[in-house]
């Protein structure tokens, strides 16, 4: 089986290799049947690596250790969800998915344009093609997902015990969709680029897959956030971690890409930002992958000893420097052909939002890489932490937000004064309605919430004033029920509804993103049973220590061999509010230096969040219990010297019943934030958005088909 997949790896390597020379040859030449062939070696490459990633999939669902991907990241007591989500925890298996990927949205993307933009589209597969190459050629020679080691080792090492989590398994499937999404773009338009098409056609052609590309990237994104939230035991969902700030940064370009092509398609503006935030938002999607690989800045997210950096430096240098030629080449092809009328208009506010986004974006870029920065300047590695990520996106974000209520309402072109009047009066005064609603309820003087607030609640009443607006006229014109105004009017305006729905899920996530971390309570200390502490408005007390021991034939449940916990009681005002139930697993280790006892409860320990969630709080905690206790570790060396391993879960029995008995004190981590399932709901409206704006209205679905029945007819009277 790893001979198949090696021998899928190689062969697809050759058909990269043989589609780019095809796909150039053909465009250069005029012969359109090797422009054919270039797109046909796509749809091939995809078949060959949908082989190879069954391959792989099929021998960490068999547990074949021979595989040493395998041996790495799986094991016999690994539940089977998280042994076929394994594939992509390893260096190899990702790059083998990022591949798998590529060339299946590829395969789409030059399906759907098979028959336009030919000289576009093949420049666009010779560029898709040399990316599918290029992760191949780093598997063949680099990370193999076949290697093998003859005689398979009996058990293997198993997943990382932070990555049994049901959304971390999902995550990054989402974001390699997003990040190879990302290549579509950005090879179209090399391509019409290299062509000298630079009209709008190609920015047609892609602007789905944008889309698709900033959807997967957001939820992938967001189910990151709510891992780190749930599962890493530090009670946050974004630490301005390397890895997420990478994921962040295509978002963020291609955010402002699907606004600004507004503009271009209207107007026939833009062409030059247009084009450079589609090269743009490819190139950090690159980048964003070779964070997580190269090893040259430090993260959870990372794969660990990692050494593909030379390669995808020189990848990324290729990138850039092949985009700021061709942009500076053709700049004289890609003026604009009519100028900004005013700066109050609907084109300022949607290029001030672009600005912001890039801003954005350039805040992060600086602050990720500025350990390598300093390093090449002083050669002193600094790094920045959060406080200064936050000084700086903190009013680019509640500018953001204001702008995604103010570009809905303000008139195209010119806005009058009488039109900016009626626009803008509801929305403001919704925004002042709601400041002064936080200051007489007392809210704590936390002058940014506040803001965020406001700035949530003026988008509020923008939005909401034209989904108003566009109901009444509907049932002004057809008579119908306010339901089915709503629901006609957004499907027959899908783009532009789905957009307002998705810049109210931008305010309600950010809602809850401000009170979250303006207005949260934490504490930090040690108790023993009975002690209790105040945190906020609420008084948790340590009931009684738990411990809880998997056998291993039961290891496939928890796989933890310990876990050691608490019973906390959370109360307010002296009525019980929830009971939570915080514990840590202690996994078993491959180090046989630890002895038969210490090695079952050597490996990494991982903190088990428990919360208590709601629409207006959640309260959080975690626990650290002290297993280093001496009464403990006297029972771990006697173990160690005494039993077998097979006898060795005894005294792990022994270690629980002493730990019930005599428990140490143990640190706790207890946090309330208000607000924060509004995170997740807004997430939610996003994806919800989103999924309307790209779906095709229903009158453009019929014009295809009706094209397609014509042509057929046309086809069939010739050949007649």
């Amino acid at each position: 089986m790893a001979g198949l997949g090696f021998a899928c790896l190689l062969l697809g390597l050759a058909i990269c290799a043989y589609g780019i020379g095809a796909s150039v040859y053909g465009v250069r030449s005029g012969r359109v049947e090797f422009s054919e062939s270039g797109r046909r070696s796509v749809y091939a490459l995809a078949g060959i690596l949908t082989v190879a990633f069954a391959v792989l999939e099929l021998a960490f669902l068999r547990n074949d250790f021979a595989f040493n991907t395998v041996a790495d990241t799986s094991s016999r007591t690994t539940p089977g969800f998280y042994r076929a989500a394994a594939v992509w925890s390893s260096q190899e298996g990702s790059l083998l998915l990022w591949a798998w990927l590529l060339s299946m949205w590829s395969s789409l993307a030059l399906f759907l344009t098979r028959r336009r933009m030919r000289d576009i589209a093949s420049y666009a597969t010779a560029i898709l093609l040399g990316f599918g190459g290029f992760f191949i050629a780093l598997m063949v020679f680099y990370a193999n997902p076949f290697a093998t080691t003859r005689p398979a080792p009996a058990e293997g090492q198993g997943l990382d015990p932070l990555l049994r989590f049901p959304t971390m398994m999902i995550h990054p499937p989402m974001l390699y969709s997003g990040y190879t999404l990302c290549t579509i773009p950005l090879a179209f338009g090399m391509g019409a680029l290299l062509a000298r098409r630079v009209d709008a056609d190609w920015i047609k052609a892609i602007r789905r897959f944008a889309f698709a590309a900033w959807l997967f990237l957001g939820v992938g994104i967001l189910l990151g956030a709510r891992w780190s939230y749930s599962e890493l035991g530090w009670g946050g969902y974004w630490g301005w971690d390397a890895v997420e700030n990478a994921s962040l940064m295509p978002w963020l370009t291609g955010t402002a890409f699907l606004h600004s092509l507004m503009i271009q398609e209207k107007r026939g503006m833009l062409k030059v930002w247009n084009v450079s935030l589609v090269l743009a938002t490819g190139t950090l999607a690159i980048m964003g992958t070779f964070l997580v690989r190269s090893g040259v800045l430090n993260s959870i997210h990372a794969f660990g000893g990692a050494t593909l950096g030379v390669p995808f430096v020189c990848l990324i240098g290729v990138l850039i420097a092949g985009s700021i030629y061709l942009v500076v080449s053709r700049r004289d092809m890609l003026r604009s052909e009519h100028r900004l009328d005013s700066l109050i208009s609907r084109e300022s506010a949607f290029l001030a939002n672009n600005v912001v986004l890039v801003g954005l974006c350039f805040v992060i870029f600086w602050g990720t890489y500025f350990p390598l920065i300093s390093e090449a300047l002083t050669g002193q590695e600094a790094s920045v932490g959060p406080p200064w990520f936050d000084r700086y996106t903190v009013p680019l974000a509640l500018v953001l937000v204001l702008l995604s209520g103010i570009g809905p309402v303000i008139a195209w072109r010119r806005a009058t004064l009488a039109n900016a009047r009626r626009n803008f009066l509801a929305p403001l005064a919704t925004a002042l309605l709601t400041l002064v609603v936080l200051l007489t309820a007392g809210v704590a003087p936390k002058p940014l919430a506040i803001a965020m607030f406001c700035c949530a609640a003026f988008v509020f009443g923008s939005i909401g004033q034209e989904f108003f607006r566009g109901v009444r006229a509907r049932r002004a014109m057809a008579g119908e029920s306010v339901p089915r105004a709503f629901t006609g009017l957004v499907r027959r305006n899908r783009r532009r509804y789905g957009g307002y729905v998705v810049h109210l899920g931008i305010a309600v996530l950010f809602i809850g993103v401000a009170a979250s971390s303006s207005f949260q309570h934490a504490s930090e200390l040690g108790l023993s049973p009975g002690q209790s502490t105040r945190v906020g408005a609420y008084t948790v007390r340590y009931v009684r220590p738990t411990a809880t021991i998997t056998p291993r034939y039961d290891a496939a449940h928890t796989g933890s061999t310990l876990s050691l916990g608490a019973v906390i009681d959370v109360s307010k005002g002296g009525r019980h509010v929830a009971t939570l139930n915080p514990s840590e697993g202690y996994y078993a280790s491959q180090e046989a230096s630890q002895g038969t006892v210490g090695s079952l409860i050597g490996g990494q320990p991982v903190s088990h969040v428990s919360m208590n969630a709601g629409i207006t709080r959640d309260v959080w905690s975690a626990i650290e219990p002290d297993i280093e206790a001496p009464a403990l570790q006297r029972i771990v060396r006697a173990g160690n010297s005494a039993l077998s391993p097979e006898e060795a879960l005894v005294a792990i029995g022994y270690l629980a019943r002493e730990y019930l008995k005599h428990p140490p004190q143990a640190q706790f981590h207890f946090i309330v934030s208000p607000l924060v399932m509004w995170i997740w709901i807004g997430g939610l409206i996003v994806f919800g958005g989103g999924l309307i704006a790209i779906w095709p209205t229903p009158s453009v679905v019929r014009r295809r088909v009706a094209a397609r029945s014509r042509a057929r007819a046309v086809r069939g009277l010739a050949r007649a």
